[in-house]
């Protein structure tokens, strides 16, 4: 069986980040980085299913990202990964969730996997759209939030979704198949050491817009729908209001304010 999880480099969790003069994006100079963490989940997953007996297969990670990006590349190979693909040209990007959607999946669809693995949504700019955009883009059936991945059988993979309010659904997907993996999903192992000295050697393909059968112009900055024009830090607001009187007296005054000075009545 052969595996395809896509990863993401984002900043750490507690990096200090900064706006970059534009507005538009953050510095990335010397900002700490790490996979993006329901990537992990996902190649977890990945791997464990390639481990599992009867099964076994080949895992290989996607990812697209500036050169910077092959730190989180050689860890997901140092993790169990038996090879890559980097999508590392300029042109792609800058891009949005349609454009490096398109870029993946013209990556992917030459490997002809039988199973294509995403997270659910980056911690950066959470789209949570790439996942099933690369599958629109394959023309493959697609399953989110996946909380539990049963071995395939008969051609077929048997999934467990997160719904809301504590229900989940349990779908079957004739393979090949995307799912986009909900954090929290197993417990992501520690790369050991024999596997840091092993990812050295494992292949790292670098690919341009061309090398997938795309141009400049459908990728990257050129290819988004779109458009971010402003980040800004949210700015501090006036504490909180302590509304005086009974339940019902509190009640009317909360519901005033909220229709005049709120205006969300």
């Amino acid at each position: 069986m052969k595996i395809v999880v896509c990863i993401k480099q984002v900043p750490e969790r507690d990096a200090r980040l900064r706006i970059d003069a534009g507005g538009a994006s953050i510095v990335e100079t010397d900002v700490a980085t790490e996979i993006n963490e329901s990537d992990q989940y996902a190649l977890e997953a990945g791997l464990r299913l390639a481990e599992t007996e009867g099964i076994g297969g080949e895992v290989v990670v996607a990812c697209l990202g500036s050169d910077r990006a092959e730190e989180a590349i050689r860890r997901a190979l140092a993790m169990g990964a038996a090879r890559a693909i980097h999508l590392s040209d300029p042109a792609f990007q800058g891009g949005d969730a349609a454009a490096t959607g398109r870029a993946l999946a013209a990556a992917i669809e030459p490997e002809k996997p039988d199973l294509v693995l995403t997270g659910l949504q980056s911690d950066d700019a959470g789209w949570a759209q790439t996942g099933v955009i690369v599958a629109a883009r394959l023309g493959w059936p697609s399953a989110t939030l996946i909380m539990d991945i049963e071995p395939p059988k008969d051609g077929r993979i048997k999934v467990k979704r997160e719904l809301e309010s504590g229900w989940f659904q349990w779908v079957t997907l004739p393979l090949p198949a995307v799912l986009t993996i909900q954090s929290g999903i197993n417990t992501v192992r520690y790369a050991t050491l024999k596997g840091i000295m092993g990812a050295k050697k494992k292949d790292v393909r670098k690919v341009a817009p061309a090398d997938v059968g795309l141009d400049g112009g459908q990728v990257g900055k050129a290819g988004r729908k779109v458009e971010v024009t402003r980040l800004y830090v949210p700015e501090k607001a006036k504490g909180a209001e302590l509304i005086e009187g009974d339940a019902a007296g509190a009640a009317a005054t909360l519901v005033d304010k909220l229709k005049r000075e709120a205006k969300v009545l």
